[in-house]
This record gives structure tokens, C-alpha cells and sequence, in this order.
């Protein structure tokens, strides 16, 4: 798939098949999010993959989203690694970008996947959930899977209307 291509076609998918999504599939999408930017190359990244149903279940009660996390075949969870950061802002950017690869690597595989940030306000429990060490924070959660049906296509702002101003 061309990059622009995957960019322009890429969709939040909320809704997925029973169908397994195999852990090299997997493994090939933390990969993607791995070869994101960190300043200093510092790759801030952590991950936990939940595919067994418990523990995607346990996670599910931490959000109003429940009903993703519980349908998807695979939760990924997103920490960042303070121990490894230098500049909170930009480390910040870095897992933004981290995600957004992981977003574009699963519609380029052929699956569905979104970005869940609203769990956020339980973090501290998704952390206990996954028995992460105390250093990692959570960043965001990634439900993903073979998408249900077609995306829809949301609309989007003509870059005139978002140029603030060209010198």
C-alpha cells in the first residue's frame, strides 16, 4: 500500500470479527510503532499485549469503551517508560507517533484498529491489571482486529481552512 494511500484510507475501527489475529501479526504492529521518532533515540515505548479473554475483559471494565476492548482480539496497551525519558513533551510526541505507526501498520495488514485514550482516567488500575512495574504510565490502549464492515469515511477540514499563514 503507498504511504499517502495508507494515510488518507486509515479509519478508526470500533467494531471487529471473532476472527484471531495471529501474534506475528501482532508482533509486526509493535514493530511498526517501535520504528517511530524518539529524540535522542531514546524509544520511551512499552507494551503489553492482552489477547486471552479474562484479562481483555478485566481491562474492559476500566472503560466506557468496554464493548471495544471486549470485541477486539487484541488490546494493546501503551506505556511510556519514565526511566527511559529525557524531555517530557517530546517523549510525549514520540508515543503519539509510536501509535499513530501502529495504526497505519494494522490497515496496511488488512485490519481494523483505534486508538482508545478515555481509559487514561483509570491508569493506575490498568497498570495493576497488567502488572506493569511503577516507571511505565499509560499512554493509550489499541483495539485491534478484522474490521466488522467498512469504515465510514469521516469528513475532514480543507488544509485552507487549517494554514494559519505561508511566508
Amino acid at each position: 500500500m503507498d504511504i499517502l494511500e495508507g494515510i488518507y484510507t486509515r479509519r478508526s475501527v470500533r467494531d471487529f470479527t471473532a476472527v484471531p489475529v495471529d501474534r506475528e501479526t501482532v508482533l509486526e504492529i509493535l514493530k511498526a510503532g517501535s520504528w517511530a521518532p524518539s529524540g535522542l533515540n531514546n524509544q520511551p515505548w512499552r507494551f503489553v499485549v492482552v489477547s486471552g479473554r479474562d484479562r481483555r475483559c478485566e481491562l474492559a471494565k476500566l472503560t466506557r469503551y468496554s464493548r471495544i476492548i471486549e470485541n477486539a482480539p487484541v488490546a494493546i496497551a501503551v506505556f511510556i517508560d519514565r526511566t527511559a525519558m529525557y524531555h517530557d513533551t517530546k517523549d510525549h510526541q514520540a508515543i503519539g507517533a509510536c501509535v499513530q505507526n501502529m495504526l497505519l501498520a494494522a490497515h496496511g495488514l488488512g485490519l481494523g484498529a483505534v486508538w482508545l485514550g478515555e481509559i487514561l482516567r483509570n491508569a493506575a488500575a490498568v497498570a495493576g491489571l497488567l502488572d506493569v512495574p511503577g516507571t511505565m504510565e499509560l499512554m493509550a490502549v489499541v483495539a485491534v482486529g478484522h474490521p466488522a464492515s467498512a469504515a465510514q469515511r469521516p469528513e475532514r477540514k480543507d488544509v485552507a481552512e487549517l494554514l494559519l499563514r505561508e511566508f
